[in-house]
């Protein structure tokens, strides 16, 4: 199973506020889910070009960038450090404040249908946590996610996610477990956590105490990139 990266440590209480936070937009109904906010963040965060091959970010409020400027978010980091590095490649930002598994993937298929997408970035679950949702659920809204993904023969980098204590620990526990056990049975790579680094740190994160501020963010690409760049590199050489 490839794995980048350790899961630090999170303490509980932080948990609970972190998932709060990712759900305290409200959910956009399916049939209207933003559309238009990611195309604007197609547009700004890298060229309009179908040639490109393209990275979609599929995430809740933590890859939307909510209470920071759009430029300000990982997504468009990671185009930037694709452009540094020399890459031609594009990063579509899909995420969406609010959203759980579930609405992930009542919205894949529009999310997929970018042309030239690669590589997907899977960064959901925080708000299933949050509303204790049946972990089995979960896990298989992800699957099918995953499934969605690989029918396309895209690459999926899957980022873990922690679940608040208030359910009882083995609820936590097999919350985690679900990305561990997806990235073995699907053989995708696994972030084990989003936020390493960043979590608990009040310096790298808004007034709220929840969401990453720009150095957060700023932190926040540079572990998603690590796991990322060698997908890229990989699917550059297929």
């Amino acid at each position: 199973m490839p794995s980048l990266g350790s899961s630090r440590a999170l303490g509980w209480g932080l948990a609970v506020l972190l998932l709060t936070a990712c759900s305290r937009t409200p959910q956009t109904p399916p049939q209207q889910v933003a559309r238009a906010p990611a195309a604007q963040a197609a547009a700004s965060i890298s060229p309009n070009d179908s040639a490109h091959p393209k990275i979609v970010v599929l995430g809740d409020s933590l890859s939307a960038g909510l209470g920071l400027l759009e430029v300000q978010s990982y997504p468009a980091l990671l185009q930037d450090k694709l452009n540094v590095e020399g890459y031609g490649w594009d990063v579509v930002n899909a995420g969406i404040s609010g959203d759980t598994s579930a609405a992930g993937l009542q919205r894949i298929d529009w999310a997929l249908n970018e042309g030239n997408v690669r590589i997907l970035v899977l960064e959901l679950g925080a708000n299933d946590g949050l509303r204790g949702l049946p972990v089995p659920e979960m896990k298989k809204n992800l699957a099918a996610i995953i499934e969605r993904a690989q029918d396309k023969r895209i690459s999926v980098l899957l980022a873990g996610m922690e679940a608040p204590p208030n359910y009882g620990p083995e609820y936590t526990v097999s919350f985690r477990q679900v990305y561990r056990d997806l990235a073995k049975q699907y053989k995708v790579t696994l972030l084990p956590f989003l936020l390493d680094r960043v979590a608990g740190n009040p310096a790298l994160n808004q007034a709220d105490g929840i969401h990453p501020n720009a150095g957060g963010a700023q932190i926040v690409a540079d572990t998603v990139w690590n796991a990322l760049k060698p997908m890229v590199d990989a699917a550059a050489a297929s």
